[in-house]
């Protein structure tokens, strides 16, 4: 089988012997998937996919034993991010464990000959093509611990957890600024407690924003950073809501909200991805009670009405600042 992916394709066409490797971080690619060794990722997305395929993957959250004889990061398109990924493999496999790390130019790969370098890790060019760079090097205890990375700021009145790799690192999201006005002005307050659902939390200011005006939440991510970024915040808080990990609704077994809240995302890496956001916009009917409504708040130019039309049968734009517009459809609008 042929690799899809541009840094799979590379690596496939090394002499290593790969069989019993950890892949970290990797992209959805049937040549992995169906391959040899196991997987660590954040992507609930990737690790369904391997165990759909009857392989072994497990989340860096999951307090597992690893030695494998090594291992190949995909270098991620946010640089923190993979620095993080470095720090984790130093401190969860064994010293002298061998490491490859793949990426693409355009993705910041020649970068990391300054990470390993200020790490005090050696490392070797292996190849290079597709458009893409494969250095080696052997990993060693670092003395920082990777839990170091995350951080917390405040917006809205609330503090939150931040962590490389999720969406709005460190600063509030000006969409999600915008989509917090509107709904201070037309959502019902604590008089009024109703089952409300965040879709794509990322770091969790909707979820916590919600759950200190009295709604019952749950929040919903397809990273695992975002997750476990979403429970740090609403403990900071000291707020209660149910957090899951899931791609769009599949874990939510049928369950109906009154509102379903999304500043949803539109890349996968460095490429444009609707799946997600059309995903969410065609099956919200079916997830909200009667007369239930979907908050939406997204770039300007993104193709939102035709799909928001077609759900819904109708929808409101209810703020429109140029960069970023908040949309409203409730349902039995046809």
């Amino acid at each position: 089988m042929n690799a899809e992916t541009p840094a799979c394709q590379l690596l496939q066409r090394q002499d290593a012997d790969y069989r019993g490797w950890l892949w970290v971080a990797p992209p959805r690619d049937a040549w992995l998937e169906q391959g040899q060794g196991s997987v660590v990722s954040a992507d609930h997305g990737v690790l369904q996919a391997w165990r759909e395929c009857g392989r072994v993957a497990v989340s860096p959250f999951d307090d597992a034993a690893l030695e494998p004889p090594g291992a190949v990061l995909f270098w991620p398109k946010a640089h923190a991010l993979g620095e993080w990924w470095l720090l984790w493999l130093c401190a969860n496999l064994p010293a002298g464990t061998r490491l490859q790390l793949v990426g693409e130019n355009q993705g910041g790969i020649k970068r990391v000959l300054k990470v390993l370098a200020a790490l005090g890790l050696g490392c070797r060019k292996l190849d290079s093509a597709r458009r893409c760079m494969l250095f080696e090097t052997r990993l060693d205890r670092v003395g920082i611990d990777p839990d170091a990375a995350w951080t917390t700021f405040e917006a809205e009145g609330l503090t939150l957890a931040s962590h490389p790799g999720v969406f709005g690192h460190g600063k509030l999201d000006e969409g999600t600024r915008l989509l917090l006005g509107e709904l201070e002005r037309h959502l019902p307050g604590p008089e009024r407690v109703r089952e409300v659902l965040d879709m794509g939390c990322g770091d969790g200011i909707l979820a916590a924003w919600l759950a200190r005006r009295g709604h019952a939440v749950t929040a919903v991510d397809v990273n695992g950073f975002a997750v476990e970024a979403t429970r740090r915040t609403l403990a900071a808080n000291g707020l209660a809501g149910q957090v899951l990990v899931g791609d769009v609704y599949s874990a939510l077994a049928g369950r109906r909200f009154a509102a379903i809240i999304s500043n949803p995302p539109f890349h996968q890496e460095r490429s444009i991805d609707y799946g997600p956001a059309g995903r969410l916009i065609r099956e919200a009917p079916v997830h909200l009670q009667p007369d239930g409504e979907l908050w939406l708040v997204a770039n300007a130019f993104l193709p939102y009405p035709d799909l928001l039309e077609s759900a819904f049968g109708g929808f409101q734009i209810v703020a429109d600042d140029q960069r970023f517009r908040v949309y409203r459809a409730v349902t039995g609008a046809r």
